[in-house]
């Protein structure tokens, strides 16, 4: 039976979840990859054991993540929840999402209804083994739903007890000031947004989405801080056979050119002479101003939690640094 590190929350970062009493920490494990119906039990288990060691509380998952079986990641974090971290359940952030395909028919396709959404959290919380989550999304905008039966059926979520909080992802700042403004109307505990974000990846600054996040008071909960993996050392001489894309899993081997890899080993010299790896300072640089309240990290094993975990350690930045990254990106 798994035991937790006693000395778990003695180098984690926590961070408030916008102007709420939540708080996250500043790295947290997403099952999107690798916790699928054909991925190893015992390695994600070990993952899990791993990542809470290191005090990473929060768990991300969504109704549809376990590719080519949607529900199957939810399912088998139920069953590491029965094999000993359901002890720790209150000391544990469990969300998940719904909003993209996830059963045949018009009631489970990509939509924001008030049936699909209120379904799919049944359908979540009976996998996991779950009387609520602690973080319910909206996955992703929908156009063809009215916001209002959006943001009615995630307030009832909360209303039903099945959801402590609710959040929103994949909305741009204009579709999050038109859902917040329902919110408080109705004064549902809305406190995140999951956008994408990494240095490759910029769009949220652009949209001026971090800067409405501080002035609204809600958090943002990054996913594909390492853009696809590309953001690591695992490219910086090539495509490794058994990466995400020598597997053919990512678009993003389109953007893997000679050019890239330049930038890469250049990102690379900046890192190592922070004494960190490229990765770690990929975290660090997404955390670097406080905005951003927790980064989700995929993993295949447990050693890459352990070395994203200890990004926390240097997210402080030189100007002289900040300089260098922002001129490699440029070119």
């Amino acid at each position: 039976m798994y035991t937790a590190n006693e000395k778990r929350y003695e180098k984690m970062v926590y961070n408030r979840c916008g102007e709420s009493g939540l708080k996250l920490p500043a790295v947290s494990l997403g099952l999107w990859q690798n916790f699928g119906y054909k991925d190893n039990l015992a390695n994600m288990e070990n993952m899990c054991h791993t990542a809470f060691d290191l005090g990473i509380t929060h768990f991300d998952l969504a109704n549809n993540y376990g590719n080519p079986y949607n529900g199957s990641a939810e399912a088998n974090f139920g069953t590491i929840l029965d094999r000993g971290l359901r002890a720790y359940r209150d000391e544990l952030c469990i969300s998940t999402k719904a909003g993209y395909d996830m059963w045949p028919g018009p009631y489970g396709d990509k939509n924001g209804s008030r049936k699909y959404l209120l379904s799919s959290l049944d359908q979540s919380l009976k996998r996991m083994k779950l009387d609520y989550v602690d973080i319910f999304y909206h996955h992703v905008f929908d156009p063809n739903t009215p916001l209002e039966e959006t943001a009615v059926a995630l307030d009832q979520a909360v209303k039903q007890g099945k959801a402590l909080y609710v959040g929103i992802s994949n909305y741009n700042s204009q579709q999050t000031a038109d859902i917040l403004k329902i919110f408080r109307e109705l004064r549902t505990p809305f406190v995140v947004n999951q956008p994408s974000y990494s240095m490759m990846n910029r769009w949220v600054e652009k949209d001026k989405l971090k800067d409405f996040a501080v002035n609204e008071g809600f958090g943002l909960a990054v996913f594909s801080p390492l853009y696809q993996g590309l953001l690591t050392d695992r490219y910086l001489h090539g495509i490794p056979v058994d990466s995400r894309i020598g597997k053919g899993s990512t678009w993003i081997k389109n953007e893997l050119n000679d050019a890239m890899i330049i930038r890469l080993n250049k990102l690379n010299d900046i890192a190592m002479s922070r004494g960190q790896k490229l990765s770690q300072m990929a975290l660090s640089w997404v955390l670097r101003d406080g905005i951003v309240t927790t980064v989700l990290i995929g993993a295949s094993s447990p050693s890459q939690i352990e070395d994203n975990a200890e990004a926390v350690d240097k997210i402080k930045f030189t100007q002289e640094e900040l300089n260098a990254i922002e001129e490699v990106l440029r070119n």
